[in-house]
């Protein structure tokens, strides 16, 4: 591929795909080593997410499992909280600490948080904009058309608006998850260490991911102006 042969290409991608593979590392490796150490309490992370929903007066959400390996979610349209199968039965560190994490984003939706609301609105035009936006342009870097790699950047920008409003919502979710599980004795304060370099490291994967969208959208629209 013609871009493959562009060195500017690599002095934009490759920083953010390493940063992206160093991040999900870091994800991994936290949650490996934090899903040896129980918790003192023995909670799982589903009773840790119900135990938080309960403090916070929410009765109308459901826990339920999910398959995948972190693939815990919340889904404001059902009130779900799925949690996958290496959260929801397990009682270690880093499984109360995800699911406490999930549990803030159903407290922010109670809670009428704001962001919560536009990241939920920009989920279809993010969903085109990932795929068509992409695909136009290339195919206008391949023909050589500046304006068809502005329409798709255009599109594509719905991506990057997306990720960029995604980062309070999953940063206030950690706080709210690493405040209110000491508040209502889910972890105990010592305990906070081990979640918070879960929850922490997990927080950088949507860095990483701003991070290369914009850098791929940057590299596009600079072939459009060659």
């Amino acid at each position: 591929m013609f871009m493959h042969m562009d060195p500017t290409y690599f002095l934009f991608i490759l920083p953010a795909f390493a940063l992206s593979l160093w991040a999900s590392w870091r994800t991994k490796s936290a949650f490996k080593k934090y899903s040896q150490v129980r918790t003192f309490r023995g909670m799982t992370g589903a009773q840790a997410a119900q135990e938080m929903l309960r403090a916070s007066g929410i009765t109308d959400v459901q826990v339920v499992p999910t398959n995948g390996f972190l693939s815990d979610h919340y889904n404001p349209a059902t009130k779900t909280l799925a949690l996958s199968e290496a959260t929801y039965a397990s009682n270690s560190v880093a499984a109360v600490g995800v699911a406490c994490h999930e549990a803030g984003h159903a407290l922010q939706h109670a809670q009428g948080y704001k962001a919560l609301g536009l990241r939920s609105a920009l989920v279809p035009t993010a969903n085109l904009g990932s795929t068509a936006g992409y695909f136009v342009m290339f195919g206008g870097a391949l023909f050589h058309s500046p304006n068809l790699i502005y329409l798709g950047a255009i599109l594509f920008s719905a991506v990057l608006l997306f990720q960029i409003v995604t980062l309070p919502v999953e940063f206030d979710a950690t706080a709210r998850a690493k405040r209110v599980a000491v508040e209502t004795g889910i972890v105990l304060p010592q305990e906070r260490e081990g979640m918070d370099r879960v929850l922490n490291a997990a927080a950088m994967t949507y860095v990483a991911a701003v991070v290369s969208t914009l850098m791929t959208l940057l590299y596009y629209l600079l072939r459009a102006r060659r």
